[in-house]
């Protein structure tokens, strides 16, 4: 059985800044199936696929009897005017899937201690696996599960302590926990900020984003010869990665607090100025931005991107 409390000192040891834990159960499938119902994946494909998974942990991980939910603060103090509504906070430094997913095996190895003795990573799969948003987990309702915060009508998660500028990930393991966390109630009360300030109305309503609509899909998951809808377009603004502006104008923002973790400072190439995507050849691209979310969409995404940007500025 795993102890809570070391759990929690192994976790602030490595950095972590809110970890919780839920015992595994299924999930309702009703919100699920009605967002998908109403087409809010747009062209993301893969949130129609493994729905098993998604909804039953023991799907994924054989026997699986908790899940560890951790928030890592990525939030800057320093500003970057030239990136301030360009491309998203979280996607200036290196790629926090790599630096979570490290972090969750030592924490997970350390956890698990001597049932885990001598195993690689491969075969410790059959006792625990770690996800940072790159399996069919619903890691959202896992982190409220968890007490990590609330869901805001924004859909991120948000924290009393550090906003909602925080990157999400899970261990699941086949171990029990002598104590699991209770979940906190929802504080966004009537505010209906993110909301209001959604340039594209993809908040179509409290809790529900339609990703169609959504800058951030548009510019990082709308595959790259796909041109961005004109309904986002008139909403995009200077966006070329990402957007911001629902978090930025939250109110529990303003309790955010300077991450010491500098690998999600930007890059150095984005510390002066914003590249020009249009002129960059993929060789260049490549060996500056491998390892960090720029990647994603890829030189010719990001090409597409900032095209339209300019051409709405005209």
């Amino acid at each position: 059985m795993l102890s809570y409390k070391k759990i929690e000192e192994i976790g602030s040891q490595l950095g972590i800044h809110k970890l919780g834990i839920s015992q595994v159960k299924s999930l309702d499938s009703g919100h699920l199936d009605e967002w998908l119902n109403r087409g809010h994946q747009g062209e993301m494909s893969y949130m129609e696929r493994n729905l098993d998974k998604r909804l039953d942990p023991g799907a994924l991980v054989s026997g699986a009897k908790s899940i560890i939910s951790i928030f890592v603060n990525y939030h800057q103090d320093k500003s970057y005017p030239h990136l301030d509504g360009v491309i998203s906070k979280y996607a200036r430094g290196e790629d926090y899937h790599h630096i979570l997913k490290d972090i969750l095996h030592d924490l997970a190895k350390q956890i698990h201690g001597t049932d885990v003795e001598g195993m690689s990573r491969k075969q410790r799969t059959s006792v625990y696996r770690v996800f940072v948003d790159s399996a069919p987990v619903s890691e959202k309702q896992w982190a409220v599960a968890a007490g990590i915060g609330w869901q805001g009508k924004h859909s991120n998660i948000i924290s009393r302590e550090y906003g909602s500028w925080g990157f999400l990930g899970e261990i699941v393991t086949t171990f029990e926990c002598d104590q699991y966390s209770v979940p906190i109630p929802d504080y966004c009360g009537s505010c209906t900020a993110c909301i209001d300030a959604c340039p594209t109305d993809a908040i179509v309503e409290p809790y529900v984003v339609d990703g169609s609509k959504c800058i951030s899909y548009a510019t990082i998951e709308l595959d790259a010869s796909i041109t961005i809808p004109e309904n986002v377009r008139a909403g995009l603004g200077e966006w070329i990665f990402g957007c911001d502006i629902c978090q930025e104008v939250c109110p529990w923002n303003r309790f955010e607090k300077p991450s010491e973790m500098k690998v999600f400072s930007p890059i150095p190439i984005l510390h002066n100025n914003l590249p020009d995507f249009s002129a960059m050849e993929q060789e260049t691209f490549d060996g500056n931005f491998k390892s960090t979310p720029l990647e994603r969409p890829g030189l010719k995404g990001l090409q597409r991107n900032q095209s339209v940007k300019l051409t709405t500025r005209k």
